[in-house]
């Protein structure tokens, strides 16, 4: 049966073998801190997700698609049937300010950095309205009362559930149980993240699959 939010919030509430108000009222944010945990210790956690778009001439920066986390690809065309992927190559922020020091001049662009968390910052200032594509992770939507399921409820349901009773230790400030639960999502998370390892690999050798 599938992980809902609604089932998650009765699971912990029974791990935890508590029904006050006040542990009630912090469940939400125990799977909350629990996502977040698992998608800075996991290693591809999140969607894969490609979009197409337009570069702006006379505009370097970029803004990053929301709950982005990090880049698989960037290139963009030439604009004539599209039929051309000119790869932008990530670099260091100091190298692409080296690179191109006066934004106003224009080119096709060749490199991009991190501006921020949320923007691109590209190299040159593109010189026409190129069509790009992007390939990124996506984090996972935040569950809630509104929002179900996702990612993490979908494929790794016993690394959210052992996370979230973690994330509920300090609140609890006592539980012989914590050395098992750590013991459960260290084991969880290391078969989330060998199956990742074994998908790069498929991709990288196994043409057959593309």
């Amino acid at each position: 049966m599938t992980m809902t939010y609604n089932s998650l919030v009765n699971q912990l509430l029974d791990y935890l073998n508590r029904t006050d108000a006040d542990t009630t009222a912090e469940v939400p944010n125990f799977i909350y801190q629990a996502e977040q945990r698992i998608c800075r210790e996991s290693k591809n956690i999140g969607l894969e997700v490609y979009v197409t778009g337009t570069f702006t001439v006379n505009v370097n920066v970029m803004a990053k698609p929301g709950r982005w986390r990090r880049n698989i690809t960037f290139n963009f065309g030439n604009g004539i049937g599209n039929n051309t992927a000119n790869q932008i190559v990530l670099r260091s922020y100091e190298f692409v300010r080296n690179y191109w020091p006066d934004a106003t001049q224009l080119g096709p662009p060749k490199f991009y950095c991190d501006y921020g968390y949320d923007h691109f910052l590209m190299a040159p200032t593109p010189d026409q309205n190129y069509p790009f594509e992007l390939g990124y992770l996506e984090l996972p939507e935040p569950l809630s009362v509104n929002v179900q399921t996702n990612f993490l409820t979908n494929n790794a349901p016993d690394v959210l559930l052992y996370a979230s009773l973690l994330e509920a230790t300090p609140f609890l400030k006592n539980t012989d149980l914590i050395p098992t639960w750590e013991r459960m999502y260290e084991r969880g998370l290391a078969s989330l993240n060998s199956q990742d390892d074994q998908r790069v690999v498929d991709r990288a050798t196994n043409r057959g699959a593309d």
